[in-house]
């Protein structure tokens, strides 16, 4: 994998686990939480993506 594609990974994958803790933390999502005990389908895809996209950018940079 190419250094500015897994450096760009890692970079979109933080950006995402911002907005997911964001996500995580609204009132639309404690609403969810107070009723389901899950929060929204978005602020969990917006993790999973986020910590994936992190991931994989470290594996990348990580490689020779």
């Amino acid at each position: 994998m190419n250094r500015g594609i897994s450096a760009a990974l890692l970079v979109g994958g933080v950006i995402l686990l911002i907005f997911g803790g964001n996500a995580y933390h609204s009132a639309g999502s404690n609403v969810s939480r107070f009723f389901t005990g899950a929060p929204t389908d978005k602020a969990l895809w917006l993790l999973v993506g986020g910590a994936v996209a992190c991931v994989a950018g470290v594996l990348g940079l990580a490689r020779k």
